[in-house]
């Protein structure tokens, strides 16, 4: 956990370990730049010349020099060329990754950082310092809690200080703690997908949720094993059935004020570990599926942030947990199973998993709570890696209005989230065939229609 304070001086005036100066491309040799070198590094001007530093995008000097007896390293990145408008602000958000990463190279555990003015990305101040917050605690996320080696440790960032105008603030401040709270959430997710298969179970994620829900004054229930039977939940039951640890189900509520508000549900995948059951997965390809519950942890952290933005808006999480291990009592290829909404399906595939927990998950949100939208997010196929590469995400939705509202409402991610489908099918009345196909477009796509007929023509993505 950082600390970020907010100070009104110039960045070479904090007292610190490290210093961060951000200047975009064809910069000037400002005041302050002058101030600076007169202080500390005479020829400055003349070394940035030398060494064709120019402000280029991720283009970084690195200068040591003597503060009070004590070294100190000071960092000057490039932003880049400003275009028409502005920088993007992905440009200043992987700058400041970079750097945080980098510093741990040189032990700085108290940095500051001057803060480029909020118009070059055409943003406010508040939203820019949120950006500050949430990417130097996200940078410098490192799960060491295995390591014994206590040279291996990483020096950790601890504290940070921005330097801003003192006209900015009170506007800076604000955007800092909703930065926090949101960088806190991501590390939160990222904890939860890096812990071992055999720590993190469905029973162990459970209780985690329950904390999480108990600190932050949110709504939960979790339902047993004996009570997911009872109900009736078919998919969820098939997937656990060869695992000694039975399946859990987590629904988080979080209310607005206002009684009237909409309802929006979230709904992620919690497979702890997935094996691919009888229809097993290849030693290669299971190397990593302890992060097959990757869904269900940022649905989990969502709502610990939401509890503390506190939107206007009605937010219920159902998450599906289970373990797909094959068994003697495993589900079978040629399987039929019916789900908590009473529909029926034939199981083709034991590794196509995430949709039969999702289906029961998404039955209940519907039917329970009724939402105005859902969003669905999962590991649900590893062709989506495969047609997309490891950078971006697929989106895939019946109804273009709410993907319009997503996209106005990501416009700090603009390269993360592109690959939008409008996921079109033929209803049936007939029971769904699961399978996993070796057609990557196919596959992502048939995944997702299979999930629409549970939504109940909610808008669903």
């Amino acid at each position: 956990m950082i600390t970020i304070n907010v100070s009104s001086r110039k960045f070479f005036e904090v007292e610190a370990e490290g210093y961060v100066y951000i200047l975009e491309e064809g910069f000037t040799f400002s005041k302050q730049l002058q101030e600076f070198a007169q202080r500390f590094f005479p020829d400055l001007q003349k070394l940035m010349q030398k060494r064709d530093f120019t402000g280029k995008k991720l283009d970084t000097l690195i200068l040591p020099v003597s503060l009070n007896n004590k070294i100190a390293h000071c960092f000057f990145v490039g932003l880049g060329k400003k275009g028409d408008t502005e920088v993007s602000v992905e440009h200043y958000r992987r700058l400041l990754g970079q750097i945080t990463k980098q510093i741990a190279s040189y032990n700085i555990s108290l940095l500051a950082i001057q803060m480029p003015p909020s118009t070059f990305f055409g943003l406010t101040t508040e939203d820019l310092a949120q950006q500050t917050a949430t990417i130097v605690n996200m940078a410098s996320y490192h799960f060491d809690e295995y390591i014994t080696e206590k040279e291996r440790k990483k020096t950790r960032l601890s504290d940070v200080v921005l330097c801003v105008e003192a006209k900015n603030k009170k506007a800076v401040q604000k955007g800092i703690k909703a930065g926090e709270i949101i960088g806190f959430a991501v590390n939160k997710a990222r904890y939860l997908v890096d812990l071992p298969p055999t720590v993190l179970t469905p029973q162990s994620f459970a209780e985690k949720a329950k904390k999480m829900a108990k600190k932050h004054d949110l709504g939960i229930t979790v339902f047993s094993e004996k009570q997911i039977n009872t109900m009736e939940m078919g998919g969820l039951l098939a997937v656990s059935r060869g695992s000694e640890i039975g399946p859990r189900l987590v629904v988080l509520e979080y209310r607005a004020k206002k009684k009237t508000a909409p309802t929006l549900a979230l709904v992620g995948k919690g497979v702890t570990f997935d094996s691919g059951g009888l229809s097993l997965k290849t030693p290669v390809h299971m190397e990593t599926m302890k992060e097959d519950m990757s869904g269900a942890a940022a649905v989990v952290a969502t709502m610990q942030a939401l509890a503390q933005l506190k939107p206007a808006i009605h937010v219920i999480a159902v998450v599906p947990l289970a373990e797909n291990l094959p068994d003697s009592k495993s589900v079978k290829p040629g399987d039929i199973i019916q789900f908590y909404n009473g529909k029926t399906a034939e199981i083709k595939n034991t590794d196509a998993e995430g949709r039969l927990i999702l289906a029961d998950a998404l039955s209940y949100a519907v039917k329970q709570y009724k939402p105005d939208a859902i969003i669905d997010i999962a590991t649900l196929t590893g062709a989506c890696a495969y047609a997309l590469g490891p950078y971006y995400s697929g989106l895939l939705s019946q109804h273009d209005d709410l993907v319009k509202r997503i996209y106005k409402g990501i416009i700090f991610f603009p390269n993360f989230l592109i690959a939008y489908c409008n996921a079109t099918f033929s209803r049936s009345s007939t029971s769904s065939r699961i399978v996993a196909s070796n057609f990557f477009a196919s596959a992502i796509i048939s995944s997702c229609c299979i999930l629409v007929i549970f939504s109940f023509l909610v808008p669903f993505q």
